[in-house]
């Protein structure tokens, strides 16, 4: 059973209060109601002039007055402490994206933070935290069926590229750069540089990030690298793109890997260990 771990700290006061809270009343009208004009535009000038219905003549003219455009502050360059508590609110981001909020759930997480920080939760969090893992099992579902349908058009896509071939298993494979030495076996441990993406293009791992290489035995890691990289020899760069089911499945990686996701990589093979 995957445990949820929510992470809300009370730093993030930056964040607006609710719409609703934020609106001020409108001011009285205090003038006696007249009827609704019809409104023109001149074309040359911009002026608006009302045309009351049915009236003839010379109509009088209201002239707008153009207003000098407001420019906005440039950003303040953040501290090291400032960048570090950014940080902390991208890390609750991530830990919340399991959970698939709409905007009107986040609205209720900004105002659980005002609350807590206010001391005057709206609801018990003895009764109300326990239900926190059954949410986040269902919201899971939902996530895992909506990865799979976004992906399913970018998979048919891809299998149409030139020089892509497709496995019976659903692998996509395709060579980037032809290799030139031995081409590994699932019970071997290579050494490779590679990249990770979502099919939206977000990044969730890179040794070249880390600036060294991987090593490890094929027989374990995902189902989609022990089938891809055997198709690899040594010196070549191949892209895999593999279904949810040859990768993390349903479950995914979280917070980093929805589940359902289909993932992306472009892997170098350096060398074969013992070869």
């Amino acid at each position: 059973m995957r445990v949820y771990h929510v992470f809300l700290p009370v730093v993030l006061l930056s964040l607006p209060i609710m719409p609703a809270l934020a609106q001020t009343p409108a001011p009285a009208v205090t003038t006696a109601p007249k009827p609704a004009p019809k409104i023109a535009a001149t074309a040359a000038t911009g002026a608006v002039r009302p045309r009351p219905a049915g009236a003839s003549g010379a109509r009088p003219v209201v002239h707008t007055v153009a207003k000098s455009p407001i420019k906005a502050a440039p950003p303040k360059e953040m501290t090291d402490e400032e960048k570090t508590i950014y940080a902390l609110g991208l890390s609750v981001s991530r830990s919340l994206r399991p959970f698939a909020l709409s905007p009107a759930e986040l609205d209720l997480i900004r105002r659980a933070l005002f609350d807590a920080d206010a001391g005057k939760p709206a609801v018990d969090l003895e009764v109300w935290g326990p239900k926190i893992q059954a949410l986040g099992e269902a919201r899971a579902l939902i996530v895992a069926q909506r990865e799979k349908a976004a992906a399913a058009a970018f998979l048919e896509s891809a299998a149409k590229e030139p020089g892509a071939i497709r496995t019976a298993s659903g692998l996509i494979y395709r060579e980037l750069t032809p290799g030139t030495g031995a081409s590994p076996t699932a019970a071997d441990t290579v050494k490779v540089h590679y990249r990770g993406t979502l099919i939206d293009g977000t990044e969730f791992d890179s040794s070249y990030k880390r600036n060294e290489p991987a090593q490890f035995p094929l027989s374990g890691v995902i189902k989609g690298w022990t089938e891809g990289v055997q198709m690899m020899k040594v010196g070549g760069k191949s892209r895999l793109i593999c279904p949810s089911d040859l990768a993390y499945g349903e479950q995914g990686h979280p917070p980093v890997i929805p589940g359902g996701a289909t993932l992306i990589f472009e892997i170098e093979l350096l060398e074969i260990s013992g070869k």
